[in-house]
């Protein structure tokens, strides 16, 4: 391993700012323990740093990738997941498209993803359009709405989970064309919708701004389509079946 040199380890120690370190640093620099000293406070203050991204983020619970039944989808692009693990979609600011039916694993891909993004260093954000979209539409004040959108769109990854499970206003459409707007080549955002693009205009009726809204989403996206039964109804039967079994087992 190599020795780090004087200047490195002041460098270290002036990026964490410890001014009654560095006070003193005549008298510690050749002081074999501040070396680890150093380790230690970064890797803390990186652990700490990946806890509070963690609870902002408000991932939750989620199966891991390596869990993933590959085999259930009927069609799913596993080397494009894979490839998207990478996160360098996220230094180009292109976005991610998960499209499918319900239940096929669209929100596991989209929250392992977010996960990768903030082990990268990112500040991510993972809500559903309903509560993303009801928290925006309920701001009468101009002033703070402008600041809420500001909130959404200063995120390096911004994930927009069920979009078109519910219907939606024409103001919830114009909000998020407005979010949208914003984060258009700057910042990534992830959408998983069960409704093709065609069909927007059921999720949001009469919406004016739908056509652009889909422009911008999937101008320079990655758009995966995923096909299949629902995962979740292959588990609900599963665990209906072993219950039937334990009652069939259990003595009269």
């Amino acid at each position: 391993m190599t020795t780090p040199s004087p200047t490195d380890l002041r460098a270290r120690a002036q990026a964490l700012r410890l001014n009654g370190l560095l006070a003193h640093w005549a008298q510690v620099l050749n002081a074999p323990w501040v070396a680890q000293l150093l380790d230690w406070e970064e890797a803390e203050r990186a652990r700490r740093s990946m806890e509070r991204r963690v609870r902002r983020a408000s991932i939750g619970n989620f199966k891991p990738l390596v869990d993933f039944d590959w085999t259930w989808p009927t069609r799913c692009d596993r080397q494009a997941i894979e490839e998207l693990m990478g996160l360098e979609f996220m230094a180009e600011a292109a976005n991610v498209i998960l499209f499918g039916p319900n239940g096929v694993g669209k929100s596991t891909l989209a929250r392992n993803l977010a996960y990768q993004a903030l082990i990268g260093g990112h500040t991510v954000l993972f809500a559903s359009a309903g509560t993303l979209l009801g928290d925006l539409a309920a701001i009468d004040s101009a002033s703070a709405l402008s600041r809420r959108l500001r909130h959404y769109a200063g995120f390096d990854l911004l994930c927009i989970d069920e979009v078109g499970y519910l219907s939606y206003s024409n103001r919830h459409a114009d909000l998020l064309f407005e979010l949208t707007n914003r984060r258009y080549e700057k910042k990534s955002t992830l959408i998983t919708t069960n409704r093709a693009f065609a069909q927007w205009h059921e999720v949001f009726p009469n919406a004016a701004c739908v056509v652009s809204l889909v422009d911008r989403l999937t101008h320079n996206a990655e758009v995966i389509a995923i096909e299949g039964k629902s995962y979740r109804l292959k588990e609900a039967q599963a665990r209906a079946a072993q219950r039937a079994l334990r009652r069939k087992r259990k003595p009269s």
